[in-house]
């Protein structure tokens, strides 16, 4: 999908800053290979290694972007108010653009947010010129916490001290440094260890429910809900809200010795606009809209699930100016319902 060229004052930035001001997300997959094959995946919305890994001739979209579009995209797209920038993958830290672009972020303002979500494997690794960058925070997906269950998860056979080794790393480097973990039964026997080994080192934790999609359907068995962890997390501390606000969808939030974990929970919504009204996915959606997706070959998205609503914006790199008022007008036109 591609959007023409128009003058910035032909355009209603209406829906774009709201969805920025209710702490909206640009996320930006640099890669969409990985080093795990974790049956849940959904890359971004692109094709998931473990997909690829059984079907050989179903291959992710090629890379057309350079490190310097990336800059491009991010400076045009933060001066147009979206300051939460999380850089995914696959694995971010696979790609050969992570050093060149992460090591020259644009300096924007004290609000704006760079976080690296990653599987922690190759934080050790790079250590030496992430801890140059200028990341606030780095999000480590840790749903495992035995060799075991790692390799039930992510069918790979890198070991559990890899990745605990560099969640340690992080911490050498960032002040900021959180866990996310999916709750599912193949750890549903180790979401109390990974809580421990989060609250002894003061980390953030995030426990989430699986999103359906059409790669993961059938080890739907797998998913379970977060009701025992809400339960458990009751019983160490009184110090709960539900957050329901801002975009995506509502969370339980939990502190403990000051310490915040969060629990996404379907049971308290999500935030659907627009398109998501009449969304053919959308009983299979626990997400809403609440991040928008640049990949590496060069397409903006507000939903993971839909390509359809996926657009190019490759042919505006030339005109960096059109990129923020082409993401205006196609936010504008998901939340009309109008794409």
């Amino acid at each position: 999908m591609t959007i023409p060229h128009s003058k910035a004052n032909d355009v209603d930035w209406t829906a774009l800053r709201n969805f920025a001001m209710l702490r909206g997300q640009l996320r930006v997959s640099l890669t969409p290979k990985c080093n795990e094959k974790c049956w849940f995946c959904h890359n971004e919305g692109d094709v998931p290694p473990p997909f690829t890994h059984l079907h050989r001739d179903v291959l992710p979209r090629d890379r057309e972007m350079t490190a310097e579009d990336f800059l491009t995209v991010l400076a045009a797209l933060m001066n147009a108010g979206l300051k939460r920038v999380y850089f995914t993958g696959g694995e971010p830290l696979l790609s050969p653009l992570a050093r060149p672009v992460l090591t020259q972020l644009p300096e924007l303002g004290p609000d704006t947010a760079y976080t690296l979500i990653t599987n922690g494997t190759l934080v050790r690794t790079h250590q030496e010129w992430l801890s140059t960058t200028a990341l606030d925070k780095v999000k480590v997906s840790l749903h495992y916490f035995s060799d075991a269950s790692l390799k039930a998860i992510a069918n790979t056979r890198i070991g559990i001290a890899t990745i605990l080794d560099g969640i340690e790393a992080a911490r050498e480097m960032f002040e900021r440094v959180e866990l996310n973990t999916l709750v599912q039964r193949e750890n549903e026997h180790e979401l109390h260890d990974i809580l421990n080994f989060a609250l002894d080192r003061r980390m953030p934790v995030q426990f989430i429910e699986l999103v359906d999609t059409d790669f993961n359907t059938k080890r739907k068995g797998s998913a379970i809900g977060a009701q025992g962890i809400i339960d458990h997390l009751r019983t160490l501390t009184r110090d709960e809200e539900v957050e329901v606000s801002g975009v995506g969808q509502g969370r339980r939030i939990f502190r403990i010795d000051g310490i915040e974990i969060d629990v996404i929970h379907r049971e308290l919504g999500r935030h659907h606009v627009g398109q998501c009204g009449t969304c053919p996915v959308r009983s299979k959606c626990v997400e809403g809209f609440w991040s928008l997706r640049v990949d590496h070959a060069g397409g903006v998205q507000p939903c993971l699930l839909r390509d359809d609503l996926r657009m190019d914006i490759r042919p505006l790199l030339a005109d960096p100016k059109q990129l923020p008022v082409a993401v205006a007008r196609h936010v504008s036109a998901f939340t009309e319902g109008t794409l």
